[in-house]
């Protein structure tokens, strides 16, 4: 079976969800590589270092973003990443997934032009699939 992309990336501090993603997105071929960061910095580290050397293969065209982390927040990745992901010279689709499921956090990630859906944890099998396959 063939992937519908080749690169996604989970932004999330939590092993147990990122376990269950991840096997999701192998048991049905979702993606050829999934990227995974357990906080924002060590993520804008990685998109900040492939603007010194971009090669395409390596950007994700889907972010999985986790608002609450240790050390850079979703928030704070969030407005640094917005800041220089034109610079990519390819389409990055952002999608927050929080348990968090306070109306002021939701309304506050769907005004943000840069995010294109917010999702409460636990995350289906059928979102997964249908976010992968209308990329």
């Amino acid at each position: 079976m063939s992937h519908l992309i080749d690169v996604a990336c989970i932004i999330d501090d939590d092993t147990i969800y990122i376990n269950l993603v991840k096997r999701i997105i192998e048991s049905k071929h979702l993606c050829k590589n999934l990227l995974i960061f357990e906080n924002g910095k060590n993520a804008l580290s990685f998109f900040e270092a492939i603007l010194n050397n971009p090669k395409k293969e390596n950007i994700p065209e889907i972010i999985f973003l986790d608002l609450n982390m240790p050390i850079m927040d979703g928030w704070e990745f969030l407005a640094n990443f917005i800041r220089i992901k034109n610079n990519f010279g390819k389409t990055i689709t952002l999608y927050i997934v929080s348990s968090s499921i306070n109306p002021l956090d939701i309304k506050k990630a769907k005004s943000i032009s840069d995010v294109k859906d917010y999702l409460i944890k636990p995350v289906t099998i059928k979102e997964l699939e249908s976010i992968f396959s209308i990329h």
